[in-house]
C-alpha cells in the first residue's frame, strides 16, 4: 500500500535547480520557472524538461519544438518567483527583465548564469506533465556563480 506522507517525504528529497524555461510561438514569448530538468545524454548532449500540460508555455513549447534554459543564480529567488506565476495571470513576465532571444528565438535571461537551448526531439506525455526531451543546439555561459537550487528557496514542488 502506499503511504502517501511518505512518498511526498522522499519526492521531496530529489535535489532540483531552478531555471527560467523560455518558449516562444511565432512572435509570442513566454517563460517559466522550472525545476522537473536534467541532462539526459552526452552525445547528442539532451536535456529533459518536464513541463506542465495545463500550461500556456506548454502549448507553446508543443507548436515550437523549441526553448531555452536559463540557469539562474543562487541569489535570484526573486526572479525565479517572478516567473512562477502563470502569464494569464499576470500578463507580461519579461516586462521589467533584461532578456534576448537566442538562436532558437526563444527568450534568454541576460543577467542567468547562462542557458542552453534545445531543439524537442522526443515526448512522453503520461500524468499531468509532458517530458519533454531537447537535444542542445545552443549554449552559453554569462558569469560565474552558483546556481539557485530548490532546496535553498524554502518553496516545494514535488511529492
Amino acid at each position: 500500500m502506499l503511504d502517501e506522507q511518505a512518498k511526498k517525504t522522499m519526492l521531496r528529497k530529489i535535489p532540483h535547480g531552478l531555471y527560467v524555461c523560455g518558449v516562444k510561438d511565432g512572435d509570442e514569448v513566454n517563460g517559466f520557472t522550472a525545476s522537473w530538468v536534467m541532462q539526459g545524454s552526452f552525445q547528442p548532449p539532451l536535456v529533459v524538461n518536464c513541463v506542465n500540460r495545463s500550461s500556456g508555455s506548454h502549448a507553446m513549447i508543443q507548436s515550437s519544438q523549441v526553448f531555452a534554459l536559463s540557469f539562474l543564480e543562487a541569489s535570484q529567488k526573486d526572479l525565479a518567483q517572478k516567473f512562477f506565476k502563470p502569464q494569464r495571470r499576470v500578463g507580461n513576465k519579461f516586462e521589467d527583465v533584461e532578456f534576448y532571444l537566442g538562436e532558437t528565438g526563444c527568450p534568454i535571461i541576460s543577467d542567468a548564469l547562462g542557458y542552453v537551448e534545445c531543439r524537442v526531439v522526443g515526448a512522453v506525455e503520461h500524468g499531468d506533465h509532458t517530458v519533454f526531451v531537447g537535444e542542445v543546439i545552443a549554449a552559453g555561459v554569462h558569469r560565474e556563480g552558483e546556481p539557485l537550487l530548490l532546496e535553498n528557496t524554502g518553496w516545494q514542488y514535488g511529492g
